[in-house]
């Protein structure tokens, strides 16, 4: 068992690159080049029909599916993976594992073409899988490597190195699909699959600064049996203490609604922009830019206020804003207003994500099971992406308009508010200086 020294700020500055690191897949591959790149493939005579495996589909469904096969397919095995590696103490390689598999996944899209579509959307799914498994792992290295009145620093410090790392690939990314003649590319579909391989580089390149300092086995129990049943003994003890922990059941479950939104938000934005809006490409691009570059401050911003008014409140104010987002989402009209819409939702989306963290964090028990307890937060943001994603396309089916949609993404956020405001504990309360 590895002795862990809380606060070594070599193993911090490893934790944060972690974030760094994989951040790029979910702007380049999950926002911005790849779902450009998928639209540009799929158009045919036919519309947007694909061959997938023989069954003829909608490329748009198709979409759709795989991302929530992923979701689901991650959020089914991560409390049972988890608990495997909380018994083991082994949560590294885990992380290692889903790390190595996301990136080369990424990797493995540089062939995607016509020829190899059926093929390189199971990749896609492994990449989606691969990603959120390793976040599960490197969330709970939290409260186990920094002490409680640094998580939210600490937090927004993970989430901003990740927002500028992907921005940066992403501008290097653009440079190639908007100038591949600087290169002598002819290929039109040539500089978006090198930016994906770039991705899968960038992530496991980078990432190997955070597993050369991150601790191993943090709190391996004792050898009794194969790992799989007391895999399944340590997820029912789990459960058990979460049972007990109703504060932690309440964030967890106002976490999940107001989160549902804020994920919606962030998948919609471009389609929103496109569809209602009919804004170019570029402009969507610089919408999504302009959301990363803000997101930084806004991270800082919202872990100095959870200083100064706690984290409870801090969320609150973050969730309240959010409500307001999606009534000026429901009457934009221009471009220029849904460029200012991108700022604002910049500045609470990085808060509320790195926020959400730590306040989880502070909300758990005495325990060395965190990677256990990470993955129940991990499901409500899966599960919760894929309703919201879900009722926001019903929603529009019924009343043939995004914006009707939008509605019901604020009744989201106000519920997840409303449970919030029924937070009240010590914990949470803002960092008293000491004397």
């Amino acid at each position: 068992m590895q002795t862990i020294e809380k606060n070594d700020p070599k193993v911090l500055r490893a934790w944060c690159f972690y974030d760094w690191a994989n951040s790029v897949y979910s702007l380049v591959i999950t926002t911005a080049i790849f779902p450009i790149y998928y639209v540009a493939l799929t158009k045919g005579d036919n519309g947007d029909l694909v061959q997938f495996f023989g069954l003829e589909i909608s490329a748009s469904v198709l979409y759709s599916y795989a991302l929530t096969g992923a979701f689901l397919t991650i959020a089914f095995l991560s409390p049972l993976l988890t608990a495997i590696a909380d018994y083991g103490g082994n949560k590294k390689n885990f992380m290692r594992f889903f790390c190595y598999m996301g990136s080369t996944a990424c990797m493995g899209l540089f062939f995607f073409t016509e020829e190899t579509f059926s093929i390189s959307i199971l990749l896609f799914m492994v990449a989606a899988i691969g990603f959120s498994g390793s976040i599960v792992f490197y969330n709970s290295y939290l409260p186990e490597i920094a002490t409680e009145e640094n998580f939210d620093k600490l937090s927004a410090r993970g989430f901003s190195l990740g927002y500028i790392g992907s921005m940066i690939l992403l501008i290097l990314s653009l440079a190639l699909v908007l100038y591949p003649g600087v290169l002598g590319i002819e290929d039109s579909g040539l500089p978006a699959r090198i930016s994906f391989l770039m991705t899968g580089l960038w992530w496991f390149g980078f990432a190997q600064y955070s597993f050369a300092y991150l601790p191993n086995n943090t709190s391996p129990k004792e050898k009794e049996g194969g790992y799989l049943l007391n895999g399944f003994k340590e997820l029912g003890r789990v459960v058990g203490m979460l049972k007990g922990l109703p504060l932690l059941k309440r964030f967890l479950l106002a976490f999940f609604f107001y989160n549902m939104g804020v994920q919606t938000v962030m998948y919609v934005a471009s389609l929103f922009g496109s569809k209602e809006l009919n804004l170019p490409d570029t402009a969507l691009i610089t919408v999504l830019l302009i959301i990363q570059a803000v997101a930084i401050g806004g991270a800082y911003f919202f872990a100095w206020l959870s200083g100064r008014i706690g984290n409870t409140m801090a969320l609150m104010w973050a969730v309240l804003v959010w409500v307001g987002i999606t009534i000026g989402a429901y009457f934009v009209t221009t471009g220029n207003q849904y460029y200012a819409l991108a700022f604002v939702v910049g500045g609470v989306m990085g808060g509320v994500q790195s926020l959400s963290r730590s306040t989880y964090s502070k909300l758990l028990p005495e325990t060395t099971d965190h990677a256990s307890f990470f993955s129940f937060y991990d499901i409500c943001d899966k599960v919760g992406l894929a309703l919201g994603t879900l009722s926001f396309g019903i929603t529009e089916q019924i009343f043939g308009s995004m914006r009707n949609s939008i509605l019901t993404l604020m009744v989201f956020f106000i519920i997840g508010l409303a449970l919030l405001f029924s937070i009240r504990t010590r914990k949470l309360a803002p960092v008293q200086p000491t004397t």
